[in-house]
């Protein structure tokens, strides 16, 4: 099962949490001279996943914890604000190589408290609810208290039934918190463009029922109706066959992917498992070979990275639909 598990669970005791009360800029609150507040965008104030937050000026040494939100930051031409990082789940796009080797790893996994502390940070932006772990000594409220503002990507706390528009305002917020509204709106424009265009490939196609294969044995750990994974299959022209799951990730019975018929397997790429070990997992279970994607051996491949809230997901999209549709996306 994957790492994600302990924020996923987080994130589904959260979820009766509006998407307003995660995620709701409150507009700027200038003070002093308020022309040069209003030019610069200062003070900010945004309430993130129930923690309010009022910004005087962009953070200038951040720490990222999980490769989505480090991705976000790269994309927006933040490299020279970050002092540290952490936690691959892949390899980082290739467009990111020199900006991220420019950046200490902290830590393989999550960093220690005491290692958060060493690069004297300002800000931490944490990818899942498991980067802020209490227990681990890296809540939201401890680091507070040591002057270190926070911000959770709101995949982690939203309750909302449209992910991209979610993803949309992720980066816009992180745009408006480090100064850099332009870049954010810009990248919001061409992943609108993206999806209209992905979309119009696929307007005239019926949906293929779809079940993801992330992990698991006894059960299958699965991507349920919340969240971006979900989304993810819709705009590809996919349906997924556990979308009444309510939420993000979940485990699903084996009977019922049986019962369930799905006509293509995306299978999530990640860790020490190999996407082949999982294909024979599936292909060698007697107990699916009546499932017609197994009969026809119709598998798509997604990194796990591709598949949270980040900047990957327009591409994303468009890659899981070539591979469920060829025929329509390379016409």
């Amino acid at each position: 099962m994957s790492r994600r598990t302990p924020a996923l669970i987080a994130a589904a005791v959260l979820l009766p949490l509006a998407l307003t009360a995660c995620s709701t800029p409150k507009g700027d609150e200038p003070t002093g001279n308020k022309a040069a507040a209003k030019s610069d965008g200062f003070p900010y104030t945004v309430t993130n996943c129930g923690v309010t937050t009022t910004f005087k000026a962009p953070p200038k040494r951040v720490v990222t914890m999980n490769q989505h939100v480090t991705e976000i930051m790269l994309e927006l031409g933040l490299a020279k604000s970050l002092v540290g990082t952490a936690y691959l789940d892949d390899e980082v796009l290739p467009k990111y190589e020199k900006d991220y080797a420019s950046v200490p790893v902290i830590a393989k996994e999550y960093p220690s408290y005491e290692q958060v502390l060493a690069t004297n940070p300002d800000f931490v932006y944490g990818g899942y609810a498991s980067a802020f772990a209490a227990g681990d000594g890296r809540g939201r409220e401890a680091l507070k208290k040591s002057g270190i503002e926070t911000r959770l990507n709101t995949e982690s706390c939203a309750k909302a039934d449209t992910p991209m528009e979610t993803l949309y305002e992720e980066v816009r917020e992180v745009g408006r918190t480090f100064g850099v509204t332009d870049r954010a709106e810009a990248w919001i424009k061409q992943a609108e463009a993206d999806n209209a265009a992905t979309a119009e490939k696929l307007k005239d196609l019926k949906a293929l029922p779809v079940f993801v294969y992330d992990s698991g044995d006894k059960t299958a750990f699965t991507a349920g109706g919340k969240g971006i994974g979900n989304e993810l299959i819709k705009r590809a022209g996919g349906t997924n066959i556990f979308a009444d799951l309510d939420k993000s990730f979940g485990d699903a019975s084996w009977e019922n992917v049986v019962a369930r018929k799905p006509e293509a397997i995306v299978i999530y790429d990640y860790g020490s498992t190999t996407v082949e070990q999982k294909k024979k997992r599936l292909l060698t279970d007697p107990a699916l070979a009546d499932v017609p994607a197994i009969k026809n051996k119709r598998f798509a491949v997604m990194p796990l990275s591709d598949a949270v809230l980040g900047v990957r997901v327009p591409a994303a999209v468009e890659k899981l639909a070539a591979q469920l549709h060829p025929a329509a996306t390379t016409s």
